[in-house]
């Protein structure tokens, strides 16, 4: 369960680069029943709000090359101790950590696999406030080619513990779930699984995070992203004793998952 009484490496903001911010938002307020709009003094990012609260943000696409996707980004109570860290366990830096005036200090990073997450310092007003609900997010998942080598390098920056548990839905291999240090089971938030390169054709060959989106409707909601330009690549199916899901792709490649937990 993710939730807003942040500790150090659970979850608590994620934001889109996009190539075209309002066609961007123009796909994601129906599909996740968004509404979007400038924070002050700020006229290229959107804040994303799920019934009065915020639940991410949408920004330009600024680095030559890059994919639009989502960045998860973790907790953290200091941003430069955390980069040192990540450079001692073998990570990259992207993003010097800095501050946002009255929002939030953050850095962003890639892992030794090369997938890209970042850790947030919020202030007053930074921070996620609608997660496991309706248009919030509710799990983050990492595909990667190294799951061990991968969960030992978050293990070194954020102390995660892990459990090794069957894959949903009866299939094979190994899904490993992760909990912020020291919080009981039911704060879990995210998951590991080792996947093969070809399995990673939605993220250009590179091991990614990418953000579970909880809806009302999972059915309905892939209707919408079809309706709208994006791709629904796999499901809607049920996993027994998790929910409904689909694995989408917005009109610019950004990958994520639509669920409807199962209550």
């Amino acid at each position: 369960m993710i939730t807003t009484d942040f500790v150090p490496g659970s979850p608590c903001w994620l934001d889109l680069g996009a190539p075209d911010v309002p066609a961007a938002a123009a796909f994601y307020g129906p599909v996740l029943g968004w509404e979007l709009a400038p924070p002050p003094g700020a006229d290229d990012f959107l804040l994303a709000t799920a019934a009065g609260r915020t639940a991410g943000g949408i920004g330009p696409l600024t680095e030559r090359g890059a994919r639009s996707a989502w960045m998860p980004y973790f907790f953290t109570p200091d941003v430069h101790e955390t980069a040192a860290s990540v450079l001692r366990a073998g990570g990259t830096v992207r993003v010097e950590p800095r501050d946002v005036p009255e929002w939030a200090s953050l850095a962003q990073f890639t892992d030794p696999q090369g997938a890209r997450f970042a850790v947030l310092t919020p202030g007053p007003a930074g921070g996620l406030g609608a997660v496991d609900g309706p248009g919030g997010l509710c799990w983050t998942e990492l595909y990667t080619t190294d799951a061990a080598g991968a969960l030992a390098f978050y293990e070194t920056v954020f102390g995660w513990q892990h459990e090794d548990t069957p894959m949903p839905g009866g299939g094979d291999g190994v899904y490993t779930i992760v909990t912020p240090a020291g919080q009981p089971a039911e704060r879990m938030h995210g998951g590991v699984l080792q996947v093969g390169p070809a399995e990673l054709t939605l993220s250009r060959g590179t091991p990614s995070w990418h953000p579970v989106f909880a809806v009302p409707s999972c059915d309905e909601a892939a209707d919408r992203v079809r309706d709208r330009g994006g791709i629904v690549v796999m499901g809607p199916e049920t996993a027994p004793g998790i929910g409904r899901m689909a694995v989408c792709t917005d009109p610019s490649g950004a990958d994520f998952v639509l669920m409807t937990p199962e209550r």
